[in-house]
């Protein structure tokens, strides 16, 4: 559910959790893909998959559409756990899930957990050398939500932040939430056609975060669902390649 299915590509410098701590993941949870840079490392992206996806649904779009040489790409994967919108089928997931028609009924508890492992894959990052200015942090639909909600209440300056195809969780947490990222660059992308995380739910989402940071922006791509396409890959790689730290 919420997949992104692409071709396989080799995979010969892909690395199981690579400079990733164990310390602060469950004990159910596995270590995140990370994707070594091929030149001289100069930014990272931590990005977060859908429901019922896992890190490999997006690997090969960091080979392919999303590939820079100078990127380290990390790529967790979520804990599998009973999802109340799918009669209490467990798949991975970054919270639990109650209705996809209004927001007013979120997973606090699982937002902040997943939120709290976010920022410790942020610090393990900037302990291993790269400054959090050159960090950026993306995902998909559930991910996306998590990337807004975490990017924005990080006490660490980011380099920017990835929302696609999403809204922002908990949003009445903010503008009290967003400190030090106030003014950090946002993307945000949305098919105009998406019959799963509604076109108007972020557009409304972006509209609030604008209250505070006027350095989102919002793409509409018409005619796409709930996935991703050629267009919003260029936008994004545009996107890090202006905004990463020269």
């Amino acid at each position: 559910m919420l997949r992104i299915r692409l071709t396989s590509l080799i995979k010969d410098t892909v690395k199981i959790g690579s400079c990733i701590s164990r310390t602060f993941l469950s004990p159910e949870m596995s270590e995140p893909v990370v994707i070594e840079p091929s030149a001289d490392h100069k930014g990272t992206l931590i990005f977060l998959h859908g429901l019922g996806d896992t890190a490999n649904g997006w690997s090969d779009v960091m080979y392919g559409e999303l590939s820079m040489e100078t990127f380290k790409y990390i790529l967790p994967t979520a804990n599998s756990i009973p999802i109340t919108l799918n009669m209490g089928i467990r798949m991975p997931a970054w919270y639990d899930i109650y209705t996809l028609s209004e927001f007013d009924r979120e997973d606090n508890a699982g937002i902040k957990k997943t939120t709290d492992y976010v920022h410790k894959l942020i610090e393990a990052e900037i302990a291993a050398g790269t400054p959090s200015e050159s960090i950026f942090l993306g995902g998909f639909s559930q991910g996306g939500a998590i990337a807004l909600y975490a990017g924005l209440s990080c006490p660490k300056k980011l380099g920017g932040i990835i929302a696609l195809s999403c809204y922002l969780p908990l949003r009445n947490d903010f503008p009290h939430s967003a400190t030090i990222n106030k003014g950090t660059p946002i993307i945000m992308c949305h098919g105009s056609a998406d019959n799963v995380v509604q076109y108007n739910f972020g557009q409304m989402s972006s509209l609030l975060i604008n209250g505070f940071n006027q350095k989102i922006k919002f793409k509409t791509y018409p005619g796409l669902t709930h996935s991703a396409c050629a267009e919003e890959f260029r936008d994004i790689k545009r996107f890090l390649e202006e905004n990463v730290p020269k």
